[in-house]
Formats: structure tokens, sequence, C-alpha cells
């Protein structure tokens, strides 16, 4: 009796245990998952990281994905084989002359170091201001550009600070940069983003083409 008892009891637990994961309550469940930032579209979804070699922009963009500040902004800049641009507050509203034109409030002090990072295909970037008014080469607080030139961006590097880089999803960053667009870029069909960390296992990481 006390063999069936025990066993039993192991069966209760194990049963126990599945089924708490399967509803995402259990400790164990996500022990092997990681948090990837998954830029959100309705042409798909882009996988980025950031670079611990740039904490300023790291801590800012970070803090700002978390407060969902970036959530219904758009993609308002799209330039065939070189970047798509967003990160903008002013493209969440009903006109569409603005957009590109907002940010939190402040910059960021700029963080370029070529030796380490450049501006390769898939490099994530911060906007800014040009050097006539902005000699510092200062980031904007939240506009973000992604290369889309399959052989990078060489001449934006020392200019402008590269803190990330796409983990999957350059076909998705292609299809918004081909969109139909006017002179300066602005696509004629909006493009809002959702950015947010999202949990993976193992098996989702490679499902998306993802390599950390």
């Amino acid at each position: 009796m006390c063999r069936i008892y025990i066993r039993l009891s192991v069966f209760f637990l194990l049963s126990v245990f599945l089924s708490s994961c399967q509803d995402q309550d259990c400790d164990f469940c996500d022990v092997e998952t990681q948090e990837v930032l998954q830029i959100s579209t309705s042409y798909g979804d882009i996988y980025v990281k950031l670079f611990e070699e740039t904490p300023l922009h790291q801590q800012n963009f970070d803090s700002l994905v978390r407060a969902g500040y970036y959530d219904s902004t758009e993609f308002h800049r799209c330039v065939d084989n070189f970047v798509i641009q967003g990160g903008s507050p002013t493209s969440k509203d009903d006109n569409r002359n603005n957009d590109g034109s907002g940010g939190p409030g402040y910059t960021i002090p700029a963080e370029i170091d070529t030796s380490i990072y450049k501006h390769h295909f898939g490099a994530l970037a911060a906007a800014r201001l040009g050097n006539m008014t902005n000699p510092e080469r200062r980031s904007s607080g939240s506009q973000f550009y992604i290369v889309t030139d399959p052989d990078g961006a060489s001449f934006l590097d020392n200019e402008y600070t590269v803190f990330g880089t796409v983990l999957a999803g350059m076909d998705v960053a292609k299809m918004i940069e081909k969109q139909p667009k006017n002179a300066n870029g602005l696509p004629n069909e909006r493009i809002p983003m959702i950015i947010r960390y999202v949990s993976l296992s193992p098996q989702e990481l490679i499902d998306r083409g993802i390599v950390l």
C-alpha cells in the first residue's frame, strides 16, 4: 500500500506541476525562456537586442519600452536601401505633417565607438538633429532607425550612436522600407508599431531565427 500511495503522490504532484506550467503560473515554467525586444507591426515582427556598451541609450530605450511610450508611434520615414525610422510621439496624432518632429523632451549624450559597433545591415541607431545645431551629436530621446542596406551605411559611422542590432525580422524591415511613400520618405499608409519585451522558449527562439 505504501508503494501505491507514493506512486499516486508523485503522479499527483507531477500533474499539478504540468497543469501550472500550462497556465504559466509556475515559477519553474519559464526558467529557460529569454526576454527579447519585439517590434510588432502589421507586416510582422522585428526582434532587436540592445548593447550594454551603450548604457545611456540602453537604459533610455528600455525605460521607454516598459512605459509603453512607443505604442502606436509609427515608422514615419522609409528610404529604399537605407533606413526605416520611427519613434516620434507626434506620429500618433492625425496631423501627418508633424511626423518625425517629436521626442520625450530631452536628448542623450552620444555614445559613439566605431571600434565596437558600426552601421551594419540591421544596426539599430539613434536619430538626432544635424551637426549645425547639434555639434555634440546628442541623440534624440526616442527616435531610432534600422539600417536596411545589405551593404550597411558606413558613412554614418562616427556620426550617430549605434546602440543595438536586429536579431531577426530584417525581411519585415525590408517590407516596411518598400512601402509607397512621398518624396520625404513618409509612407502613404500609416505603419504603427508596438514594442514589448516577450519571453520566448528555446524552441520559439529557433522558430523565429533568433540567436542570442
